[in-house]
């Protein structure tokens, strides 16, 4: 336990800037079943969010996020989800929750996309933060504290 421990906060915050245009060109279904490209917001502040219905931790975070979203959208942030879900489950999900960002399907074929943006432990909740000169500025693995999410934005906008 102790050792699955000092992995997981070894991997929490990951610094090291990288090219995020391979995540910027992918294009996945809406719940709608229409695809949308994640470069369509390139130029802005955007936090690409890995999460499912089933994860708790993913639920409790998203709340933060849509409060996030109403704030600083204005300025130049955009959130993303990417659910390793149903399109089902993600609508009925954004609907209880008044999701005022794209929730995408990813399936669970997200997961193996997180590990290659350096999600090492295939874990959810994951989300990415790029800059608007399309760059990784930060990854979180687990939880976004409310904290730790506005000093990232804040920093970027």
């Amino acid at each position: 336990m102790l050792a699955l421990a000092g992995g997981v906060s070894l991997a929490v915050w990951n610094q090291t800037p990288r090219d995020a245009t391979a995540l910027l060109s992918l294009s996945l279904p809406d719940t709608s079943g229409r695809q949308q490209s994640l470069g369509q917001w390139r130029g802005k502040v955007v936090v690409v969010n890995f999460w499912a219905t089933w994860c708790e931790p993913c639920r409790e975070e998203m709340p933060e996020f849509v409060r996030a979203q109403r704030e600083f959208g204005a300025r130049g942030l955009q959130f993303v989800g990417i659910a390793v879900d149903q399109p089902d489950k993600v609508e009925q999900f954004a609907k209880e929750l008044d999701l005022n960002y794209p929730a995408l399907i990813g399936g669970y074929g997200a997961v193996e996309l997180s590990k290659t943006l350096g999600n090492q432990l295939s874990a959810l909740p994951f989300t990415i933060v790029i800059d608007r000169k399309g760059m990784v500025a930060r990854t979180q693995l687990g939880p976004f504290k409310p904290d730790k999410l506005r000093s990232t934005i804040d920093s970027l906008l």
